[in-house]
């Protein structure tokens, strides 16, 4: 399903959604020591554990969807266009959950911020200011997101491989 998004820039594009299909188990292997981050530690000889990728990210299957960011309001948070967004729409909205909204029509991904009285849609680029919700606004929050995931490994320009 394709989804209207305006950028706020006089621009138009899309938001990708796509339901949530968990009827098949997706089991990879898994590293159930953990993978340091900081100093190296011993590489395990075996992954001897999988992980379900279905049942780890999705907890509510008939109200999870994947949306694919598009669009940089919230590049200081490391989340880029081309991101895909795991969204509940099951889960109660708390102030300070990143959250894909509609307003008036079109949809934004921010951080939301409840007040007594009002709501704001927080960006994460200095480039682009909160936006105030006011009641001639028509605003939803259509879901909470609880998984970012991103594709790590960046374009290489001739570089030589490491063998």
């Amino acid at each position: 399903m394709i989804m209207p998004y305006s950028s706020g820039k006089n621009q138009t594009t899309h938001i990708d959604i796509f339901s949530a299909d968990i009827s098949k188990p997706l089991a990879l292997p898994y590293a159930d020591n953990g993978i340091q981050a900081g100093f190296p530690s011993p590489a395990q000889d075996y992954l001897n554990e999988s992980i379900d990728l279905n049942r780890e990210l999705v907890k509510h299957p008939a109200a999870t969807f994947y949306g694919r960011v598009v669009g940089d309001s919230m590049i200081e948070e490391g989340i880029e266009a081309g991101d895909i967004l795991v969204i509940d729409r099951s889960i109660e909205p708390a102030d300070g959950d990143l959250s894909v909204c509609c307003l008036d029509g079109d949809f934004t991904l921010k951080r939301i911020k409840l007040e007594r009285d009002r709501v704001w849609l927080i960006p994460s680029n200095e480039s682009f200011d909160p936006i105030l919700v006011t009641p001639d606004d028509r605003f939803e929050i259509w879901g909470v997101v609880t998984y970012t995931i991103k594709h790590n490994r960046r374009p290489r320009k001739n570089r030589p491989t490491i063998r």
